[in-house]
């Protein structure tokens, strides 16, 4: 199966809602690698680093969110050479 990175931003209500460690949990469960963070414009950004169908999966996850998000919009890239390792983790 082949790795894949994919550069993550989401936007609408995704800050104060627990955005941040639903990614977490779902990307550690999944074995990905990488990190996301709030940023200061309201929106969430995140890194991630795995095996393709298990990033896709986390996509997914992510475009829902948990129960109180409303994610209005996701902004995908893909990268080369994520050069990520250890655990999924929260950036602040």
């Amino acid at each position: 199966m082949s790795e894949i990175c994919r550069h993550v931003l989401l936007e609408g209500r995704v800050q104060g809602v627990g955005f941040r460690a639903f990614v977490r949990r779902n990307a550690r469960r999944l074995k990905l690698q990488g990190w996301v963070k709030n940023l200061a414009d309201g929106r969430v950004e995140a890194l991630i680093s795995g095996p393709e169908e298990d990033v896709k999966e986390l996509l997914e996850l992510m475009k829902e969110g948990p129960s109180l998000a409303r994610v209005r919009d996701i902004s995908l890239s893909s990268r080369e050479d994520c050069n990520l390792s250890g655990q999924f983790e929260i950036k602040y």
